[in-house]
């Protein structure tokens, strides 16, 4: 399997992302119902090439600058790279993100609620984080569902790259 393996869970192997997850990196990246209340921008990506460069100035670059980044979530079932979850360092803000993405094939299955324990749990006991927060579009009841179920809480509403999003927090500190 391609890409440094970060966390397994029961169901997924989440690694790091390669050139080579280019295809499955695009199709989040271009389905409407995934980036229908994410900050991309409309339309979404509209190349591979886009794709590449996006995958190379996003999470490549994270890995190598903080040591951390939203992680291919791969199904151990087929080795199928179907979604990403992970932390991203915000630099304009200063805090941790909590994100995830799946394909719709695979939404409901508990999928993200199960990389996201494991990523929070990384966040808290191998990176030593003390606050790890969630954006999310407030409408998007589903991923607020899941940032609930994971713990963190309301913590008002900013404004992130030009776009309304509700924000929630979990402190980690002194919790295992």
């Amino acid at each position: 399997m391609a890409g440094n393996i970060i966390l397994e869970t029961e169901r997924l192997f989440l690694r790091e992302f390669d050139e080579g997850d280019v295809v499955p990196f695009f199709r989040m990246g271009s389905e409407p119902a995934v980036i229908r209340y994410t900050g991309d921008p409309p339309g979404g990506l509209t190349s591979l090439e886009q794709a590449l460069e996006v995958l190379r100035s996003r999470p490549i670059a994270d890995y190598q600058k903080y040591g951390y980044g939203r992680w291919a979530c791969v199904l151990k079932a087929n080795t199928e790279v179907i979604g990403f979850a992970g932390l991203k360092y915000l630099a304009d803000s200063h805090e941790v993100d909590i994100g995830y993405r799946f394909l719709p094939t695979y939404w409901g299955q508990g999928l993200a609620t199960e990389a996201c324990r494991a990523v929070l749990d990384y966040g808290r006991n191998r990176l030593g984080l003390e606050r790890i927060i969630g954006l999310v579009h407030p409408e998007n009841v589903a991923s607020v569902r899941i940032l609930e179920k994971l713990g963190l809480t309301p913590d008002g509403q900013v404004e992130y790259q030009g776009r309304r999003f509700a924000k929630y927090v979990i402190e980690t500190r002194g919790t295992t």
